[in-house]
């Protein structure tokens, strides 16, 4: 089982700091600034047991990738640790379904977002035109940043991520001011049905730290910096969730429903007044910019390592010359982003994303399974995630269940999506094993 490539050609300079802060901003995005409203006008002040409860199935998932991820140190992310546990097929699969049923839609979305954001304040960004030129603009700055390097795009990764959490935290320190303990009492428990769709929400709101993960072909001692890296984060973005909805819960109340769309700008409002509304708008169009920034530092590695097994185009793996990076894979990822963003319409497609990001999980999990029932060769002692079988289960468990609350639509496309692949696999596997053999005999 190959867990490491010399030959890949990148340079591991992201450490601990670095990819804690990158896997946090990947999860802390625009979500936050909204999410409050949605689970409380649902839940209430039993919202909190709901991020519990998400919690710990998310730390189960988690967990698993931080297992994993200490074994499979190769670029790649989700696909290398699924492609490592069973092999090519599988992990082609899962390649194409992170990069296009993910990744790429997510980002567009997050792009719209971006100008959405800015459309409140500057109504000029609501024209197409002008929207099409900005996306263009971001885009290339994107693309340029992480050609130009991993540990300059980490360098302005960590700078937003510090940036966005800033206000975050001044909501937490100061809205404790505005709150209101009878906001936080319950006087009924929610239905299932509402705290099961609750969840589902709330699960979306935690996925995103395996973005990071695509980068570990450039990640120092990734044996030691990925599990630790993951469970800082984890910990940290659990804390900052719950604090934040406990003082949005109660400050607001029953008022939650009122501020549905920016829950967090009315505490703003009510903290500094109007001038926290402002710098809460321009705070989720920076997060936004932080997560498609990391994306696209993160998910091209999954095409170059996708293509150094001859499972993409060749050319996808190429590295710079001089700044030693992925630079083809990052273009044509950029630029796609770019093409969705301006091409509208992403809400099925989005809807399909959330059953395919699931479905990544499960597959991720269970290359967890079959990894750990392997003998280590190396003797070396790996990272392994506490409570031994529980913790697997438990994430297949919770990922079954969230599976239950989706539509027929969504179910049905992922389905044809998955074949789609898979008739593209097999009609172009003579060409791959073509090129396997022609670089096995160079």
């Amino acid at each position: 089982m190959p867990t490491a490539n010399p030959d890949e050609g990148l340079k591991r300079v992201i450490g601990v700091p670095a990819l804690t802060l990158s896997i946090i901003s990947g999860v802390v995005g625009a979500g936050i600034f909204v999410l409050p409203a949605i689970v409380g006008a649902e839940l209430g002040a039993f919202s909190v047991f709901a991020y519990i409860f998400c919690g710990i199935l998310l730390a189960s998932i988690m967990l698993c990738y931080a297992e994993t991820g200490s074994r499979i140190t190769t670029s790649g992310g989700s696909y290398a640790y699924v492609e490592a546990a069973f092999g090519d097929f599988p992990g082609y699969i899962v390649n194409w379904m992170y990069f296009f049923g993910w990744s790429i839609i997510g980002s567009a979305a997050l792009m719209n977002i971006i100008a959405d954001s800015l459309s409140v304040l500057f109504p000029v960004f609501s024209n197409p035109l002008v929207r099409g030129v900005f996306f263009l603009i971001l885009s290339l700055f994107m693309i340029f940043i992480n050609v130009y390097g991993a540990k300059q795009s980490v360098g302005v990764v960590k700078i937003i991520t510090i940036i966005k959490l800033l206000p975050l935290l001044g909501i937490i320190i100061f809205g404790f001011s505005e709150v209101h303990t009878a906001n936080l009492r319950w006087e009924h428990l929610p239905s299932f049905k509402s705290f099961a769709d609750t969840t589902l929400v709330l699960f979306f709101a935690f996925a995103g730290f395996e973005t990071s993960l695509g980068a570990s072909g450039e990640i120092k001692n990734p044996k030691r910096a990925v599990p630790l890296s993951i469970c800082i984060a984890g910990v940290v973005v659990l804390v900052i969730y719950m604090l934040l909805q406990m003082v949005t819960q109660g400050s607001l109340g029953a008022q939650m429903a009122l501020y549905k769309n920016a829950p967090l700008a009315a505490v703003a409002g009510k903290v500094v007044g109007p001038i926290g509304g402002t710098v809460l708008l321009l705070c989720a169009a920076l997060s936004c910019f932080g997560n498609v920034t990391l994306d696209i530092l993160c998910t091209p590695r999954s095409l170059f390592a996708g293509a150094n097994d001859g499972l993409f185009p060749k050319f996808l793996g190429k590295v710079h010359p001089k700044f030693a990076t992925p630079y083809i894979a990052v273009i044509t990822y950029g630029l796609l982003i770019f093409i969705f963003s301006i091409s509208g319409g992403f809400q099925q497609l989005a809807l399909m994303a959330s059953a395919i990001i699931l479905l990544i999980y499960l597959a991720v999990i269970l290359s967890t399974i079959k990894l750990r029932m392997k003998k280590d060769e190396e003797g070396q002692k790996l990272f392994k995630a506490p409570g031994g079988w529980v913790t697997p289960l438990i994430g297949i468990a919770a990922i079954v269940w969230l599976l239950t609350s989706l539509g027929k639509w969504e179910i049905l496309s992922t389905l044809l999506f998955i074949a789609a692949v898979s008739v593209i696999y097999f009609v172009t596997r003579p060409i791959r094993h073509k090129n396997k053999l022609v670089k096995i005999m160079k």
